[in-house]
């Protein structure tokens, strides 16, 4: 059964995400291996990094010493008519902030001898857009090095929540974005822009040069993902949207609901 919405399904990035974006993936890789073999080889690709947990802006503490210290009037340890008893020193049990070890897949597309890496798909994950966070920052560098290659770039940006990706120009209003860039449009990008109204767009996915550009349904894929997972009984539309809709959102929402 497909899902209620138009296009990308809300209750997806707050039920299901992590399910959701291994699945996608996948699909985006089953299409288009179809569509480009064997002139060339997609592959799922792993980045693995460590995700320090945010624990807020740094502050000093003064040293609790007065624990330590004997109370006022009385004499030090060496005093015979004031002497102090020395206490046992017990542990106390904390939190130490582990870091958590992160693994993130993305395509990429190569000639069937793999020698070069001609085209890269990333799936944008939660992590990719919190700010300051550890997954930001080894995504924006590894962006950085691409775009400083002369290997294509196709980026999905199908969360709601987070920061978007530095661009110089403003991004258009909208709930999702694709950015594809080509290396010899560099520095200008395509961008698609889109909202939770407007059903995935088809976009181009760049090959080697002379080789035209392969069409990639990203609607089509979305459907067969959530066929596949049986998300219209998996998720819970009774629970609120997160991040949550708009007022005009969420009427519009309840109507697709009732159908």
């Amino acid at each position: 059964m497909p899902s209620p919405f138009p296009g990308m399904d809300p209750f997806i990035e707050s039920q299901a995400w992590e399910d959701f974006h291994h699945e996608f993936i996948s699909g985006l890789r089953e299409t288009l291996t179809a569509r480009l073999r064997p002139r060339y080889v997609v592959k799922v690709e792993l980045r693995i990094y460590l995700e320090h947990a945010s624990w807020g802006q740094s502050r000093v503490i003064q040293p609790d010493v007065a624990l330590l210290e004997p109370p006022e009037g009385m004499g030090l340890a060496g005093d015979a008519s004031h002497a102090v008893t020395a206490a046992e020193v017990q542990p106390v049990i904390l939190a130490l902030p582990v870091p958590e070890r992160r693994r993130e897949a993305f395509l990429t597309i190569s000639t069937r001898d793999q020698a070069e890496v001609i085209t890269v798909i990333e799936v944008l994950s939660p992590s990719n857009k919190r700010f300051g966070s550890d997954g930001r920052r080894e995504y924006l560098n590894k962006r950085d090095t691409i775009l400083g290659s002369s290997t294509h770039l196709v980026e999905l940006d199908l969360l709601r929540v987070g920061e978007r990706l530095p661009t110089i120009d403003p991004l258009p209003p909208a709930h999702f974005y694709v950015f594809v860039s080509r290396v010899q449009q560099r520095p200008n990008a395509e961008v698609f822009p889109w909202t939770l109204r407007h059903r995935l767009p088809t976009i181009s996915v760049p090959l080697a040069e002379n080789d035209p550009e392969v069409a990639l349904d990203l609607q089509q894929v979305f459907t067969t993902v959530y066929d596949r997972s049986g998300y219209d009984y998996a998720l819970d539309y009774q629970r609120p949207v997160e991040p949550p809709l708009t007022e005009a959102e969420a009427a519009w929402a309840a109507q697709l609901l009732v159908k």
